[in-house]
């Protein structure tokens, strides 16, 4: 305690102490008890929870096939496409595929299936290129995450009552009538 001048009660108090670049307001209010305010505990929970929904995995693998690093970059970037369009993709792998045996025109095949909530989406491009097999591919399946889309928005705005023309039901008496 600090002696010779006064303090009245009401008069607030300045704080002080060195902020550096690191450490958010409340951190500083806190001082150095190490206790940090109960709002930055809660923003600092939903920013660990978003990087958990964000960690997207995509799987590739070749088949009688290479994988360079352009061909992985390449995935990468076209799965990120059907990413942005459903946030609730678990996972997408993509298999390559070259088959020297079959025709020039299905030569390289790519097989995607995306592990999303309820049933697993998958689909088979072939095409003479391998670029043009991953395109075709991305496309097909952006065609196929959009149209299970509408049809949920389908079936949530429209539901349809059950109909029980076989059924019996049970009578209800009304009491007091």
């Amino acid at each position: 305690m600090i002696t010779g001048s006064p303090v009245l009660e009401n008069t607030p108090m300045p704080i002080t102490a060195a902020h550096s670049g690191n450490t958010s307001l409340s951190e500083v209010i806190a001082g150095n008890s190490g206790r940090i305010s109960p709002v930055s505990n809660l923003k600092k929970r939903r920013e660990d929870n978003m990087n958990r929904t964000n960690a997207h995995e995509v799987i590739i693998s070749g088949i009688h096939l290479e994988l360079t690093p352009s061909l992985k970059t390449y995935v990468s970037e076209k799965a990120e496409r059907l990413f942005r369009h459903e946030e609730r993709i678990m996972r997408i792998r993509v298999e390559l595929e070259c088959d020297s045996k079959a025709s020039v025109d299905s030569r390289f095949k790519a097989k995607g299936h995306i592990t999303i909530n309820g049933p697993e989406l998958t689909a088979t491009v072939a095409a003479e290129e391998c670029h043009k097999a991953i395109s075709l591919l991305t496309d097909k399946l952006d065609r196929m995450l959009r149209r299970r889309a509408r049809l949920l928005k389908e079936k949530r705005n429209h539901p349809h009552g059950i109909e029980l023309a076989d059924v019996e039901l049970p009578k209800v008496q009304l009491v007091g009538t």
